[in-house]
Formats: structure tokens, sequence, C-alpha cells
């Protein structure tokens, strides 16, 4: 195919066609992603206090704070749980985090999965970390590995077990 001049370089067609669709092609690409995850967190009575504690340590903000009082779950708890958390959502940057305190009897410790961070800054790293070990239990002290500046494992004072992890930069 024969080039096109420009600005004294050779240009293909077909360079030139991919340069003024590339724009739309990844628009369209963007659009393949239908799903957010969203941990969504189960207490057992401690939501409202985890919550308010996440968001100190994240920056985040609380949307939602929704107790089983005064909705039409009410009557499906125990009338000494209508005031605990039947939903919550923390905001965190383009994140969310949700949970809540089901009642009693359907109510299972968290076992099997981790919620893991990922951090840009080895010292928002290591802040992050030691707040959320505080009254905790570390299993694994933030630390360098092969593979991040900073990387730690804790399960924090309201039983959610944590993964801190700061990537080595790749510049």
């Amino acid at each position: 195919m024969r080039g096109m001049r420009g600005g004294g370089a050779a240009v293909s067609k077909s360079s030139l066609v991919g340069a003024i669709l590339a724009p739309a092609i990844l628009k369209a690409q963007a659009k393949e992603h239908i799903v957010k995850v969203n941990p969504y967190l189960s207490f057992n009575g401690t939501c409202e206090a985890a919550f308010k504690f996440y968001e100190q340590v994240f920056g985040g903000k609380i949307q939602v704070m929704m107790t089983f009082e005064g909705s039409p779950m009410a009557d499906h708890a125990p009338a000494n749980w209508r005031g605990k958390i039947m939903h919550a959502r923390l905001d965190i940057g383009d994140q969310t985090l949700m949970g809540s305190d089901p009642p009693p009897d359907r109510y299972q410790p968290i076992k099997g999965i981790t919620v893991s961070l990922s951090i840009d800054k080895p010292e928002d790293a290591d802040r992050v970390f030691q707040a959320l070990s505080e009254k905790g239990s570390v299993q694994m002290p933030i630390q360098k590995t092969f593979w991040a500046l900073r990387f730690g494992m804790l399960t924090d004072q309201f039983g959610v077990p944590w993964m801190i992890n700061c990537e080595a930069s790749d510049q």
C-alpha cells in the first residue's frame, strides 16, 4: 500500500484509519465491562462501628446507613436487633464497600475470602495496615516482598480479613 506523506513521515492508510478509529474502539471496549465488584461484608452487630472506622481509615464517605427499624424488614428482625444495620454503603473514590448486620440466626463469620487492597504508596500502605491491625490480629506483618514494596495480611477487630498490597512500580 502506498504511504501518504505528512510532516515528512510516511503514514499508511491503515495506520491513519486506525488512529482515527482508536478512540471509538476504546470507548466500545470500555462499555463491555458491565460488572463492578463490591465486597458485601456481614457483621455480628458491629456493622455501624466497622463502617465508621473504615470511613476514617480509607477516607471514604458513608452514603447509606439503614437500620432494620422503620423498614419493611423490621418485623423480620428480633426486637433487640432492630437498631442494627440492615444495609450500609461506603464509597471510597470510585470503589464501594457494603455491609450489614444480618439477623443472628442468619449470621455466619467471614470464611474463605479476604478483602485485598491495592495501595500506590508504601507510606499509605503502612498507615492503612497499622490502622486496620489495631485491636485485630496480624497474620503477616507488612513488609517488602519479592513482588511488592509492601505486603501484609491481617484480620481487623471486626473479624474482616484484609491483604494490603503496594506493588513495585514498573518504572
